[in-house]
């Protein structure tokens, strides 16, 4: 009894330290950069005074679409992870963000201006929905085990980036607008993107406590499910499908960011363990972390130019990955 509190007050605790990092993090947002305000300015920006526009319309936008685009990246990692029983099946790694890019990109390039706001979450959402069944489709055919679902998603990204780079090839004159899918960044993001992801967020937020109510049940086998009344398929479409919702409004916002959703989760583990009700809720808190210090990294490393926090995220994420494949490696030997 004394060890399940001892978790429990461990899990509230890693919480509540990554919450306040997050906290100090924003407020870091919100006064460095090219021009540096105190605390008190930034107050005065938001009620109306002078600095209004870089608070409100710069700053504010770029720290509260960071801490939201990163919580959804990282559930959908972990989320996905728990369905395809796979360390490795984050969204990015495996294919996923790089075919809802594509499909905000072509909706982008061919939908009318004035149907942009609706034709690009459009374009997400049936791009992720698509490369999450062509992995599962194509995995499964090679077995479904962890190097082949790496392999694949790898080829799906690879197909998806090339066929964005022939777009661009075709259309040269609209290939700026594919930067922010290609990079991955928060720049540009508006109060009306905060808005707009919030309620996305929002509305996915029962399926979120549905599909975390079950993670834990998706460690079991398929026999083992059978015996307990729980369909496997069902049961791991439906954590494949809410991943698919929370990746497709992370990158309608701020573009294919990569690794988020493989770090968040295993960090989180690393500090929670592998329990759901403590895994869910503090991957969403580190991949909010993840994101605000990469954009906030990236605004400062080169001032008074920025690095897309998609680049910072993959430097880090990159190494990340080939020791997980490693250690995946050698754990399979």
């Amino acid at each position: 009894m004394s060890t399940l509190a001892g978790k429990e007050t461990r899990a509230l605790t890693v919480c509540v330290t990554i919450a306040v990092l997050i906290a100090v993090l924003a407020i870091l947002g919100m006064t460095v950069g090219a021009v540096t305000l105190s605390i008190s300015q930034v107050l005065d920006g938001i009620g109306g005074g002078k600095n209004a526009f870089i608070v409100m319309q710069y700053r504010a936008p770029r720290v509260a679409v960071s801490i939201l685009a990163g919580a959804s990246f990282g559930l959908a990692g972990v989320f996905l992870q728990g369905a395809l029983r796979n360390p490795l099946a984050s969204p990015d790694v495996v294919g996923i963000t790089k075919c809802a890019g594509l499909g905000a990109f072509l909706a982008g390039m061919m939908a009318p201006p004035a149907w942009a706001i609706w034709a690009i979450p459009a374009g997400v959402v049936s791009g992720a929905i698509l490369g999450a069944g062509l992995l599962l489709l194509i995995g499964r055919t090679f077995g479904g085990g962890i190097a082949a679902l790496a392999l694949v998603g790898v080829a799906l990204g690879m197909l998806a980036q090339a066929l964005i780079q022939y777009v661009m090839v075709i259309f040269p004159t609209r290939a700026d607008q594919s930067m922010v899918w290609l990079a991955g960044s928060v720049y540009g993001s508006s109060m009306t993107g905060v808005l707009v992801l919030g309620l996305w967020l929002f509305a996915c937020l029962p399926l979120v406590l549905f599909a975390a109510a079950r993670l834990d049940a998706s460690g079991f086998g398929d026999e083992t499910l059978v015996s307990l009344g729980m369909p496997p398929a069902r049961l791991r479409g439906g954590l494949i499908a809410v991943s698919v919702l929370l990746c497709a409004g992370a990158v309608a916002s701020v573009g294919g960011m990569g690794f988020l959703g493989l770090l968040a989760p295993h960090a989180a583990r690393l500090l929670v363990g592998p329990r759901a009700r403590h895994l869910v809720p503090s991957s969403a808190l580190m991949g909010a972390l993840a994101l605000s210090a990469a954009d906030l990294a990236g605004r400062l490393i080169a001032l008074p130019n920025e690095i897309p926090a998609g680049i910072v995220a993959a430097v880090i994420g990159g190494p990340y990955l080939i020791f997980l494949l490693i250690k995946e490696t050698g754990r399979h030997e």
